[in-house]
């Protein structure tokens, strides 16, 4: 037994283990109360294996069902895997992560992703998607990089921290469209000169706390490549992804 299982007891005696969200009692650290947990929003029903678009009606189950604008488009990863879907919940814990410093949300988050996840057979890289030192300074810490070392650590793969680097600085992304936030990326992420040699014909899983519009993991999916990375996987906590969203509460209410 590790010494902090010993430890807990007297832990949880004096911080009694509270939901992070609401703050009612739970039955132990690292967990969201029933209520809490009723309100995220999780990706189901049948959807794009690449995108998860939901395919809606219609469509039987299958692991490899693509959606029209993929065929027509093929995105430069081999999937995305998200534990949530961005709504008010979601973002409460990623701003509570990411501004209020509770880095101690980390492991349950991850621990929502990795479900999410194909197997991963062979070697895989967890590269985080990165932060300017500014915004790392001010911050203390990239969330990113907390979520993956938890999913490289879940999943017995190896961390990358510094695979990708972020030597431009960009503001705030709120409130751009998709070509906009392209522009403001371009240049901005490249791979760490000191780790081609790891990255040269890897798989990697790319992990961030949001995915919005895909710019910015486009923009390390770019990187990566141009480092001999072979095939990229993504994985994040939420996903913005309105049609999804409202599939999910359609669902919801069906349900209840």
């Amino acid at each position: 037994m590790s010494r902090l299982a010993v430890l807990m007891p007297v832990i949880d005696f004096v911080f009694p283990p509270r939901c992070p969200l609401c703050g009612v009692p739970v039955a132990e650290h690292g967990g969201l109360c029933l209520d809490c947990w009723g309100k995220l929003a999780v990706p189901t029903g049948t959807c794009c294996s690449l995108c998860q678009r939901p395919l809606g009606e219609g469509f039987g189950e299958g692991a490899d069902l693509v959606c029209a604008p993929c065929m027509a488009e093929p995105p430069r990863h081999s999937g995305i895997a998200a534990a949530t879907l961005y709504n008010d919940t979601s973002r409460a814990l990623v701003l509570a992560l990411k501004y209020a410093r509770r880095i101690g949300l980390a492991p349950m988050m991850a621990r929502m992703i990795a479900p999410r996840l194909p197997v991963l057979e062979g070697q895989w890289l967890f590269v985080p998607v990165p932060l300017h030192r500014w915004r790392i300074m001010k911050r203390g810490f990239n969330q990113s990089a907390l979520l993956a070392g938890e999913l490289a650590r879940m999943t017995g793969q190896r961390l990358v921290v510094d695979g990708l680097v972020r030597p431009k600085a960009t503001p705030p992304l709120g409130g751009l469209n998709r070509k906009a936030r392209a522009r403001m990326l371009s240049g901005a992420i490249a791979p760490y000169p000191r780790r081609l040699d790891v990255l040269k014909g890897a798989k990697v899983v790319l992990v961030d706390d949001v995915m919005t519009s895909g710019a910015t993991t486009n923009a390390c999916i770019i990187a990566l490549r141009k480092a001999g990375v072979v095939q990229v996987r993504i994985a994040c906590f939420a996903r913005v992804m309105d049609e999804a969203l409202n599939t999910s509460r359609n669902q919801q209410e069906i349900s209840s």
